[in-house]
């Protein structure tokens, strides 16, 4: 996959204290070829699919990677990184 923003990635890591896991996460998705959110879930069995964007836990669910993806141009666009607390009240849905 084709992960756009690497730098507000691990900016967003960083800020976080999430780097080594966020990095990891990164040059996985970078080597992936997932076609649909079963190709995912072989890897993240706990993504989920929330319209076209795609919540990856993180750190045993303490946070959500939020990743927008075209699975046809093989492309995925960070979101944002939210803490669990964050996620649960929603604003995220509103991201463009």
């Amino acid at each position: 996959m084709n992960v756009i923003a690497k730098r507000e990635v691990m900016k967003a890591a960083a800020k976080m204290g999430l780097g080594g896991e966020l990095q990891d996460w990164y040059n996985s998705a970078r080597q992936a070829n997932w076609r649909s959110l079963s190709d995912v879930r072989k890897q993240y069995p706990s993504a989920d699919m929330v319209g076209d964007l795609i919540v990856f836990d993180i750190q045993h669910n303490k946070f959500r990677l939020i990743v927008r993806v075209a699975f046809q141009s093989n492309m995925m666009f960070f979101k944002g990184l939210v803490t669990h607390k964050e996620y649960g009240r929603g604003e995220w849905k509103t991201w463009k």
